[in-house]
C-alpha cells in the first residue's frame, strides 16, 4: 500500500504523526511504500531568523498563547519519544527543505532526511530555512554535500515542488499531517496509533474486495 504523507517540517504535530504511523506499521503486516508530500503552514519569505515562539506569538494571540501552545505540543511529543526545543526552534520558510526532501527521495533517503529535518527545527534549534544548514543535514543522511548545495543554489526541482504544493491544495488537503492511503482515502491529523492501524487495515480490504 502506498501511503502520501502531507506534511511540513516546520509542523509539530507532523512529527508526532509521522512517529504514530512509524507505530501503526509495526502492527501491520503488509507491505507499505511511503511517500513525503510538500505542504507549508506558511509560504510567507522569512527574511531573518527568528525565536519560533516570537513567530507564533504574532500569529496566535500573544507569546504567553504561543508557550502554553508549545508547552501542550511538547507534552505530547515526549509521549512518542521526542524532545521539543520551542526555547531553541527559530521561524523558517520551508520551501527549501521540501526542495532537499525531493532530492533526498530520488536517492533514497528522504525517510532519513525528514526526520532530521524534524529533529534540527524542533530539538536542534537549526534554521531549517537556510541552505548551508540543509547541505549539512543533508550529508548526515549520506548525501554528496557539493551536489546538495549545487541543487539548492539552482533552479531545479523548484517548479516541480510548487506544483506539488498546488496540487496538495486541489485534492482539499488544508490541515498537516494528512495522510492518504492507497491514493484514495485521506486520514487526517495525528492520529493515535491504533486509530492509524485501524485505518491501514480497514482500507487493505476495501481495496482486495474490490
Amino acid at each position: 500500500m502506498e501511503i502520501e504523507i502531507y506534511a511540513d517540517v516546520v509542523c509539530p504535530w507532523c512529527w508526532i504523526g509521522k512517529r504514530r504511523l512509524e507505530q501503526a506499521l509495526e502492527s501491520y503486516d503488509g507491505p507499505v511504500t511511503v511517500r513525503f508530500r510538500p505542504f507549508q503552514l506558511d509560504p510567507t519569505p522569512v527574511t531573518e531568523p527568528k525565536p519560533l515562539i516570537e513567530a507564533l506569538g504574532t500569529k496566535f494571540g500573544g507569546r504567553e498563547r504561543a508557550e502554553q501552545m508549545a508547552a501542550q505540543v511538547t507534552q505530547v511529543a515526549a509521549g512518542v519519544g521526542i524532545e521539543m526545543r520551542f526555547d531553541r526552534a527559530v521561524a523558517a520558510n520551508t520551501f527549501q527543505a521540501h526542495r532537499l526532501v525531493r532530492f533526498a527521495a530520488e536517492r533514497d533517503r528522504s525517510a532519513e532526511l525528514v526526520e532530521r529535518l524534524y529533529r534540527a527545527h524542533f530539538s536542534d534549534g537549526i534554521d531549517v530555512g537556510s541552505t548551508d544548514a540543509l547541505v549539512k543535514l543533508g550529508s548526515e543522511v549520506g548525501l554528496d554535500e557539493a551536489e546538495t548545495r549545487e541543487y539548492l543554489e539552482s533552479n531545479l526541482g523548484r517548479r516541480e515542488v510548487a506544483a506539488d504544493l498546488s496540487a496538495a491544495h486541489q485534492l482539499g488537503v488544508s490541515s498537516v499531517p494528512t495522510f492518504v492511503l492507497a491514493g484514495k482515502y485521506a486520514v487526517t491529523g495525528a492520529q493515535e496509533p491504533e486509530v492509524l492501524l485501524a485505518a491501514l487495515r480497514e482500507v487493505e480490504q476495501r481495496e482486495s474486495a474490490g
